[in-house]
């Protein structure tokens, strides 16, 4: 697993707070990892998917991870096939999933004095089931997925989307990322944003 993240806050106030899952709520990065390379070495990917790899693709959908690879590398896999092998190996994995403690306790000190959601990438079986494995989701009303926006990340349209839920302003919005894909999203839409740093991961990574 990875050390402790850090991240700083930024001196000014907002008036609600939006949270990426993985990676930023959730210790689940490195089992994503596992996951993919299991998926791709039953599939005969003809590369090696390092951390770097995953990490720069961090916050899109799994399909879409797959087609950019096959771009990447000239490779022909199926892309649905391949990410319904990942989310099996990475549902396998699953129970094992634990919070990155300061970021929630974060979450937990503005809940119920300010608006606060989750955007994510991934789909909200997943999410929402991981919220509630590391007990914080009836802290979060607002869970918005890949499934409710046209553009993934790095677009706006999931920080966007969720701070029209919470009605909040966007301006007014502090985003909380793992990835540099999330933070241009949140950079993007006009919002704050906290990068929240793991430290190096084990093997595999």
């Amino acid at each position: 697993m990875s050390a402790s993240p850090l991240f700083e806050l930024p001196s000014r106030a907002y008036s609600g707070f939006i949270f990426d899952c993985d990676g930023t709520l959730a210790d689940s990065m490195s089992l994503h990892h596992v996951a993919w390379r299991t998926a791709f070495a039953e599939h005969a990917a003809p590369f090696e998917f390092t951390w770097e790899l995953f990490f720069r693709r961090a916050g899109k959908t799994l399909e879409v991870t797959v087609e950019e690879l096959n771009a990447e590398f000239g490779s022909r896999l199926d892309p649905a096939r391949v990410a319904d092998r990942q989310r099996r190996a990475y549902a396998e994995l699953f129970p094992s999933v634990q919070p990155i403690e300061p970021v929630v306790a974060f979450l937990r000190s503005v809940a119920g004095r300010f608006p606060v959601s989750v955007a994510s990438g991934g789909d909200y079986p997943t999410i929402r089931r991981t919220l509630e494995l590391i007990g914080i989701l009836e802290l979060l009303p607002i869970i918005v997925t890949a499934a409710d926006v046209r553009f993934g990340k790095p677009a706006p349209d999931l920080f966007l989307l969720a701070a029209e839920r919470m009605r909040v302003p966007p301006s007014e919005c502090l985003v909380f990322e793992d990835s540099l894909l999330g933070i241009e999203a949140a950079e993007r839409a006009g919002m704050g944003a906290v990068l929240v740093r793991s430290g190096p991961r084990g093997p595999g990574a």
